[in-house]
């Protein structure tokens, strides 16, 4: 399923291989929970060069249902998506409705937020789900502790997670879907080694790392992130789970991680706010008003060859939707792009220079 090409330091580059196509590592991978990248279609996402992309496990069986995806021939074709498709397993949500759920070795129970209805998620129901949907790589049921978590509470998350994963491969049946394994602990070192010791000889086909971008101050993360990727396998995809930065992008790849996903790209563009070499820039700003530039020289995205700054920041001010989708357009391309510029840079074995005059590129003043 991995292919490893060139490294240079820390840093992979490689090939990830499924069911419905290949993509190069370093990747990100846009994020279409409820099966859309919200505000694109899926031509246009692929468009900007994304390979693989997102869909959620916990936000899909509320609503339309996963059996009802299963019954109109999995999420590929229910939602026009060709390429590959990673699920998550719902384990997120199980820390960020933490006010809505109950959770227990058999599982988690919530409140679903669109009608109030108690939904169980258990190992084997997670599983069962995305079976269902038929993504090409599914994750196991995990429980993620808040970035402040004390190492009780880490030790409690990291003891259960490891009972889920055990239960999850012991259900995982799907021929072809790949199964990936959850590191957790926090930026407690000796907690992540605790969890990757047990989770390696499981033999996944892939692992990633949770927990992370929870409230922990970046810098922690950063400083965590070389120390947890060696704990996994050299010979199998290292996945950073919802870190979404270009910044933290950049210091991961040099970390040794491979895959990445987060609505940052989206999420900024619906806000009008753009990612940059220069920085990022904010279209609501006047001082865009009468700029007939493009939003970043150079740039070959749809977004920046059609269209200038003084348009966008019409369409803000209009409140008309095609702004939050262009500039949605451009910051998933200039994420993609990033992620091509890293790959290059692997395999020219330079991939420290390139990512120290990068993150000296994006700290430049917000404008």
């Amino acid at each position: 399923m991995f292919t490893l090409h060139a490294t240079d330091g820390p840093a992979r580059h490689g090939t990830v291989t499924t069911p419905h196509g290949s993509f190069d590592t370093p990747m990100f991978m846009p994020v279409g929970t409820q099966a859309t990248v919200k505000g694109l279609t899926p031509e246009q996402v692929r468009d900007c060069g994304a390979k693989i992309i997102l869909g959620n496990t916990y936000h899909l069986t509320l609503r339309p249902g996963d059996e009802l995806i299963a019954e109109l021939g999995g999420l590929h074709a229910f939602m026009r998506w060709p390429g590959p498709i990673l699920t998550d397993s719902g384990g997120y949500q199980v820390f960020s409705l933490a006010s809505q759920r109950k959770i227990t070795d058999a599982g988690a129970k919530f409140r679903s937020h669109i009608d109030g209805k108690l939904l169980e998620l258990t190992p084997e129901k997670a599983i069962d789900i995305q079976q269902n949907l038929g993504s090409d790589i599914a994750m196991v049921l995990d429980e993620c502790p808040p970035g402040d978590a004390d190492e009780p509470t880490l030790q409690s998350a990291v003891r259960r997670s490891l009972l889920w994963a055990e239960r999850c491969k012991t259900h995982h049946t799907r021929p072809g879907q790949a199964l990936f394994a959850i590191v957790q602990g926090g930026t407690n070192l000796a907690v992540r080694a605790q969890c990757a010791a047990a989770l390696v000889p499981m033999d996944f086909p892939g692992y990633a790392l949770g927990g992370f971008s929870v409230g922990e101050a970046p810098a922690m993360m950063h400083a965590a992130l070389p120390e947890c990727a060696a704990m996994l396998p050299a010979t199998k995809p290292r996945y950073l789970m919802g870190v979404g930065r270009p910044e933290d992008l950049l210091i991961a790849v040099g970390a040794g991680i491979d895959m990445f996903d987060c609505v940052m790209p989206t999420r900024s563009g619906r806000n009008a706010q753009a990612f940059t070499w220069d920085g990022p820039v904010r279209l609501r700003n006047a001082r865009h008003r009468h700029d007939p530039a493009p939003l970043m020289a150079g740039c070959a995205c749809y977004c920046c060859a059609n269209f200038s700054r003084a348009y966008l920041h019409h369409l803000f001010a209009a409140d008309e939707m095609l702004g939050p989708t262009l500039l949605s357009l451009h910051n998933i391309a200039f994420y993609l792009d990033l992620m091509a510029q890293a790959r290059a840079a692997i395999r020219e074995r330079r991939y420290a220079e390139f990512a120290a005059a990068a993150l000296e590129k994006l700290a430049s003043r917000k404008r």
